[in-house]
């Protein structure tokens, strides 16, 4: 499969004449879709290369990464362990969608405190996973590295050298530095966090080669895996609008953010917008099952 860009009709973007498309990276893959099939590319070829047999990855209990290495593993032949942030979730992981599908993939958790998981990119506690696991692949979390960086290198295509700017949701930075590296000199890529705080652009800065690029701070909705009412109808009227489903997480806040700043005439007359879809649509159902226990809107399926 492949993507491909979706101009979106609206009033608000005639009202403005702002041109918006969405590519539509969530189509690359039924299960490894948007940017989790770029960063893990490279990064399982190298696992094969290497003839290693398993690859070791970390992520919370919703994570888009567990399950996407999960079925990347799988179809590539090679074991799959997720280290799990959550020890609690040892003995109730089956009425979690999200895990139930990576296991479902042949995927081996071990489930670790919140203490635990702070040392995930210490090389001591690789090591000691490797000598109780054996030796493996280690992919970090959010499978963000050079390797995750040179795929993401790769969403651009000559095509879109037309668009003015260039916007992504932003978890571990690997995405849009993949990005911020292949935009040309003339357009500027907006970066929107799903996580509270300014940290992140150091993280970005280890892997950009260019300062074309600014985080856009404001759309967080409170960090990672918190949503609104406000965000949750957002989603909703835009999936019934344009036909595009959301996840919660990335896009859908992203792209909240980006028709609040077309709305306050941020962007100049004429204005190009190519804003990337990074897929983690699974995640939607987990969602729901939080939003069912504090009685609030559901995202539409």
């Amino acid at each position: 499969m492949s993507s491909y860009n979706q101009q979106i009709q609206h009033p608000l973007l005639e009202k403005h004449q702002i041109a918006l498309w969405i590519k539509r990276e969530d189509l690359l893959h039924p299960i490894v879709s948007g940017n989790k099939y770029r960063k893990l590319k490279y990064n399982i070829k190298a696992a094969l290369a290497q003839k290693q047999k398993t690859v070791l990855t970390f992520g919370g209990a919703y994570s888009n990464h567990i399950v996407a290495t999960a079925c990347a593993a799988k179809e590539a032949g090679l074991k799959a362990i997720g280290v799990v942030r959550g020890e609690e979730l040892k003995e109730k992981w089956k009425t979690n969608p999200t895990l139930e599908q990576a296991a479902a993939y042949g995927m081996q958790f071990l489930f670790v405190t919140r203490e635990a998981y702070r040392f995930k990119n210490e090389p001591d506690y690789i090591l000691k996973l490797k000598n109780e696991f054996g030796d493996f692949y280690h992919i970090p979390e959010g499978g963000t590295n050079m390797l995750a960086v040179q795929g993401c290198e790769e969403i651009l295509t000559e095509e879109d050298k037309q668009f003015d700017i260039i916007t992504c949701a932003v978890g571990t930075g690997g995405t849009v530095a993949g990005l911020i590296n292949s935009s040309t000199k003339n357009q500027k890529v907006l970066a929107y966090p799903a996580l509270k705080g300014d940290f992140l652009k150091a993280e970005i800065d280890k892997f950009a080669i260019n300062d074309q690029w600014q985080l856009v701070t404001d759309y967080h909705f409170g960090g990672y895996a918190k949503v609104t009412e406000s965000l949750v109808r957002f989603i909703n009227e835009f999936k019934r609008d344009t036909g595009i489903p959301l996840d919660p997480i990335y896009t859908g806040k992203m792209l909240f953010g980006l028709w609040q700043s077309i709305a306050q005439g941020s962007f100049a007359k004429g204005t190009k917008i190519l804003a990337i879809h990074t897929g983690g649509l699974q995640g939607i159902k987990g969602m729901n099952q939080q939003l069912r226990r504090k009685n609030l809107p559901v995202l539409d399926l």
